[in-house]
């Protein structure tokens, strides 16, 4: 594995004429033995990278519907270690990457150096710390530099042509693209500057663009997807889950998928 596995992946996709989909789940919603079913089912499904959320007291990126299952995964003891090493007790079965969303205070708490060496371990392939400003990212930077591991850069509806062009500049793995300008949850519609905010970000990125935040039916992954290099979906995955609608789970992962006409 290398520093462009979910870049790789990702274009993979495009090259075939699918849009990337990449599915956020909380880790240990329903427990920590929820995990491997979750994952290996997600992959079955035909996903191209998961998205792992660690449960954390004061999430304040996320809206209600994961703020729910954060707080449910907390309850039955999840943590972030926990995590970690229930992936190693069967990381051979999962052949898509993994990717951890978590802020920064777990990661301190545990030791920036131990951090990593885990993930390391559990052979993960990138991170998104949304508390984490470009500015400030030079203290996990740094660790990370000689792992396989990318460090995933976020940019907001709101951000100046200046930013976006340094973010872009340290991307990899992905660009996410936020979708909206608020916290995580499903949306009925989306700005009429969002096209065009995907559109410049895509002419100027170096690695693929990720569009996420509110996404949360098959209609908005085709249509917000044409415009990017695929699409996050997050509470519409934890709900579907924590519904067991694994049918809703399997459709909006089709979504993604061109249409063959026979």
């Amino acid at each position: 594995m290398t520093k462009k596995v979910l870049e790789n992946a990702i274009r993979a996709c495009v090259e075939r004429g699918d849009q990337a989909f990449v599915p956020y789940m909380m880790a240990g919603d329903g427990g920590i033995g929820t995990l491997k079913e979750q994952i290996l089912f997600l992959q079955q499904a035909g996903v191209t990278a998961i998205e792992l959320g660690i449960p954390f007291s004061d999430p304040v990126a996320d809206g209600p519907v994961i703020q729910q299952a954060g707080a449910r995964a907390l309850a039955q003891g999840v943590t972030l270690r926990k995590v970690l090493k229930e992936l190693r007790l069967f990381r051979d079965e999962v052949k898509v990457p993994l990717v951890l969303m978590l802020y920064l205070n777990p990661i301190l708490r545990m030791g920036i150096t131990e951090f990593v060496k885990e993930c390391e371990a559990s052979e993960i392939a990138g991170l998104i710390v949304p508390d984490l400003p470009l500015e400030e990212s030079g203290l996990l930077r740094d660790e990370l530099g000689h792992t396989d591991i990318a460090l995933i850069q976020l940019v907001s509806l709101t951000s100046s042509s200046e930013r976006i062009q340094k973010i872009t500049a340290a991307g990899e793995g992905f660009i996410y693209a936020v979708t909206v300008n608020g916290i995580t949850g499903v949306r009925s519609g989306f700005g009429d500057q969002l096209e065009t905010h995907l559109e410049q970000l895509k002419a100027v990125s170096p690695v693929p663009v990720l569009a996420g935040f509110g996404i949360s039916t098959p209609e908005q992954v085709r249509s917000i997807g044409a415009f990017a290099d695929g699409v996050i979906v997050g509470s519409a995955i934890v709900d579907a889950f924590h519904r067991n609608d694994l049918a809703t789970v399997e459709a909006l992962v089709k979504a993604s998928k061109k249409e063959i006409v026979s």
